[in-house]
């Protein structure tokens, strides 16, 4: 039976994951978070007090990790050489790691595998930078989710003071514009909009409507192909 690929592109805090995430759990596909998986490389490296400059070292300090995934109760569960890692993933420190080490193609080689593996083998919604352009070039849709830096920002900020952390939202606003910076001017797989990718701007829609979109999207299509089965 054909499995059915939903490919969510966008800068950082655009919301992929949440909507991603949402979306999965209403068609009943397996959501895959690609930012998670670099992320729990990033912190193999920050364990292993790896500086995000030292490729050498990364690519040396590859073989010795091991990035899988699993499900609980639909739940997406990342682990790091068989450590449940969700809880330690979702820092500031962890994310600009990932930011940096993302990009080196040894790590990006490493994780491809297991993303094809996935989509080949179940219906699935990925989000990531990526994923349109590069890791599911022929998913049934596609679409590039974005919005305002300033609103990416206040909804981080929001996010991590819920957490009980201690941060700065100008900071944050900064890192942010910055990060989108490095993901769009990388060499390697850099952050764009796929050609035949959606552009759905989440500025002004809530997480709902946002959700409601792509699902709308998703169903227009099915139906254009004749599927019989349901969403």
């Amino acid at each position: 039976m054909k499995t059915y690929n939903i490919a969510i592109d966008g800068p950082a805090g655009a919301g992929k994951s949440t909507i991603a995430r949402l979306a999965a759990k209403e068609l009943g596909f397996v959501y895959v978070d690609t930012g998670a998986m670099y992320r729990a490389l990033a912190l193999f490296f920050l364990r292993k007090g790896i500086s995000p400059e030292d490729i050498s070292g990364i690519r040396a300090a590859l073989p010795e990790a091991e990035v899988t995934l699993h499900y609980e109760g639909g739940e997406q569960v990342v682990l790091l050489n068989g450590e449940n890692v969700n809880g330690l993933i979702r820092t500031e420190e962890v994310g600009k790691m990932a930011s940096v080490t993302s990009p080196v193609p040894a790590v990006r080689e490493k994780l491809r595998e297991l993303q094809w593996k996935l989509a080949r083998e179940a219906d699935v919604i990925m989000d990531g930078r990526d994923i349109g352009t590069e890791v599911l070039p022929d998913a049934d849709l596609k679409i590039y989710l974005t919005a305002d830096v300033s609103i990416r920002a206040e909804r981080r900020y929001r996010e991590l003071v819920e957490r009980g952390e201690t941060c700065d939202r100008d900071e944050l606003e900064r890192e942010i514009a910055e990060r989108d910076r490095q993901d769009m001017s990388r060499a390697v797989s850099p952050l764009k909009r796929a050609d035949d990718a959606v552009l759905l701007d989440g500025s002004l829609l809530t997480i709902e409507q946002t959700r409601d979109e792509i699902l709308r999207l998703f169903r227009e299509r099915r139906e254009k192909t004749g599927d019989a089965r349901q969403a």
